[in-house]
């Protein structure tokens, strides 16, 4: 039996952190992938997602831009955008790719790793002994339990880059980040679509205002939007998939599914580990240990965050924790701020709280909210849709911030480091940005603040006398 310093299961954004990050510090590792480096992520998720919107972006740059009197078909240089991404998704996942782990052993395509006992990993046969197990396995699309629908052809993230044509019609079950972005990248290639959801607005766990931005702009392109719906039964007649709601009755040539994921955790045997684990993931505490200490369980697989780079972060920080001599205190992976972001036009980003989660912790806070429509910059390149709002103490420290519109996404990591470092609204007004920028959005609404708490008539006696 071979012994390894650390035995990684599955090659996802976590499993790769370990790896890459391990061997490189002179670790003995073995990683274990039963399909492709990457995981879902990379192969079938936030990557190819990426790019079919990028591809629906420019088919819908060239049809808006009919308005000014050109004429003709719009089709991207290339031909088929499903065939496009297949193919620039084939050429990241080389060996160039991955050299970045060539000072670890792999195991590729050669089934899952399953526990023996809580030291020993089998696979193909063979077994491995580690002091150290990272289990990373990540999760996989969850299918609620709707009558008919475990029965009907569906897409998920898993196989929608597989298909041959972009459907004439979709019908998407979720207003989520991967169901909003996928309705957008569609419609805009050419398909009817329709989304229906149960939540009462698109992206439910952010702000309410941000998912009604851009339910105004989905709704504009065309995307019909159905929330507070229930769904009674999906059913295939005839090729068509019928979707039967108390809203109405939809039919599609195709139905995507974007309900969430659960994590994989039946290939693993983790019984024989000892392991504790439930339907949401398993459990692990501050330091992203199992309740066997060597054993880590990092990213989606653990149910705290199903995000990618909260994956990668969690791998590192795990990493980090097992060749720390002493506990450092900072190294808990709830010192962290998480943002998210939605790829969608206009994007949406959020970190920290948002103003219902500070409503419903009881927390006294104060809203501030700019425009981006009150900048110059984002009216003359046609962006003007959208808000940045901060929750934020009476005295400025920075609780959460919700950005909606162009460049949200790169936009929102200034509040992360706000939220994470304590820096307080005074000290982003205070630094010097670039300008025209996006970023100087940030400044601008701290500006903002500022010239609000000014309208205190105390303080401008206050001014008034010193001045």
């Amino acid at each position: 039996m071979k012994k390894y310093d650390i035995i990684v299961l599955g090659m996802g954004p976590a499993g790769m952190a370990v790896t890459a990050m391990g061997s490189s510090m002179g670790l003995n590792v073995l990683a274990i992938e039963s399909n492709k480096v990457g995981g879902e992520c990379l192969n079938v998720g936030c990557i190819p997602s990426k790019g079919i919107l990028k591809a629906g972006e420019s088919l819908h740059i060239a049809k808006n831009t009919n308005k000014y009197g050109l004429d003709g078909e719009y089709k991207l240089n290339g031909g088929d955008p499903l065939k496009l991404i297949r193919e620039k998704v084939g050429n990241i996942n080389n060996k160039k790719f991955l050299k970045t782990f060539e000072k670890a052993d792999i195991i590729i395509n050669r089934g899952f790793g399953k526990f023996v006992n809580s030291k020993t990993i089998k696979v193909d046969g063979e077994e491995y002994t580690a002091k150290k197990i990272f289990i990373a396995t990540g999760t996989e699309p969850f299918i609620p339990p709707i009558p008919g629908l475990k029965e009907v052809s569906k897409l998920t993230n898993v196989n929608l880059f597989d298909q041959e044509n972009v459907p004439e019609s979709l019908t998407v079950i979720g207003g989520g980040a991967i169901g909003s972005e996928m309705a957008q990248a569609f419609s805009r290639l050419g398909s009817k679509v329709t989304i229906v959801q149960m939540d009462s607005h698109l992206i439910p766990n952010g702000d309410k205002d941000a998912g009604l931005l851009l339910e105004k702009a989905l709704t504009e392109e065309g995307i019909e939007i159905y929330n507070s719906t229930k769904i009674e039964k999906v059913e295939e007649i005839n090729g068509k998939v019928i979707t039967y709601t108390d809203k109405g009755i939809f039919e599609s040539e195709k139905i995507l599914v974007a309900t969430g994921r659960k994590p994989v955790l039946d290939s693993l045997d983790l019984d024989k580990a000892g392991i504790i684990c439930s339907s949401k993931g398993i459990e692990v505490d501050s330091k992203l240990r199992t309740n066997k200490k060597h054993i880590y369980a990092v990213g989606d697989i653990n149910g705290i965050a199903q995000l990618s780079h909260a994956a990668m972060h969690q791998g590192m920080m795990a990493l980090m924790d097992t060749i720390s001599p002493i506990s450092i205190k900072k190294l808990k992976h709830k010192n962290y701020v998480l943002p998210w972001s939605v790829f969608t036009s206009p994007e949406i980003a959020q970190a920290g709280l948002t103003e219902k989660e500070a409503t419903e912790k009881g927390i006294k806070f104060e809203i501030t909210q700019k425009e981006y429509s009150s900048y110059g910059l984002t009216v003359a390149v046609g962006k003007p849709e959208g808000f940045i709002k901060i929750i934020h103490t009476p005295m400025g420290k920075v609780l959460g911030a919700t950005i909606a519109g162009e460049n949200a996404s790169e936009l929102i990591h200034e509040w992360v480091l706000a939220i994470q470092n304590n820096i307080k609204m005074y000290d982003i007004m205070m630094t010097q940005h670039s300008f025209p920028s996006f970023s100087m959005l940030n400044k601008m609404v701290t500006e903002d603040w500022m010239m609000k708490k000014m309208e205190n008539k105390g303080l401008q006696k206050l001014i008034k006398w010193l001045f």
